[in-house]
């Protein structure tokens, strides 16, 4: 039924730019693209904008979705993890994530600050490889998408999904082996 109704919002949008239809598509996936930002900006104050500017991306390229391609959802997650690939480029440098009132006492402060900074260079290395490559991590990872959903979502066989992910998961690990093993105590 919802994929029924999306196409007739998105019919209406397209020939009468209903202004009802797309407030009730933006709704059905509000809460569901706020999330996936908010967890891959750790919470961070921009979490609300960005969520806009990727309905308003939406809304300004509805008329190149096409159904036979991908499924709404699936576009609008393209949509969301190229602006937040964007995002990061021009503000990973600048970010810092830290909510001071979780730290009950100097050692978890230190913790959280350690943590972060990892965070943040992990996905400032994330950013620099292949889109493809970073729209499986970011799906995987933070939009819980399964590797057969991340598969049919960017039209590559499951495999090859596997294959991104794992790669970058290790060479992650390589390459931050000795910062990760200080913050998990190691």
């Amino acid at each position: 039924m919802k994929e029924q109704e999306e196409i007739r919002w998105i019919r209406n949008i397209r020939l009468l730019g209903s202004k009802k239809d797309a407030d009730f598509l933006i709704r059905s996936y509000y809460d569901e693209i706020y999330r996936y930002v908010f967890r891959q900006l750790s919470g961070n104050a921009d979490t609300y904008d960005l969520t806009q500017e990727i309905f308003i991306s939406m809304l300004r390229s509805i008329k190149t979705y096409k159904k036979e391609q991908a499924s709404f959802r699936t576009w609008l997650y393209h949509i969301a993890t190229n602006k937040i690939i964007d995002y990061r480029r021009k503000k990973v440098p600048q970010m810092i994530a830290l909510d001071e009132t979780e730290a009950t006492d100097e050692n978890d402060f230190t913790q959280q600050i350690v943590q972060s900074e990892l965070l943040h260079k992990i996905e400032a290395y994330v950013s620099c490889f292949p889109l493809n490559v970073q729209q499986v991590y970011r799906l995987h990872v933070y939009g819980d998408f399964t590797f057969e959903q991340i598969s049919l979502s960017l039209d590559i066989s499951e495999g090859t999904v596997k294959s991104y992910y794992y790669r970058l998961q290790k060479k992650i690990k390589k390459e931050f082996y000795d910062e990760y093993r200080d913050v998990i105590g190691g």
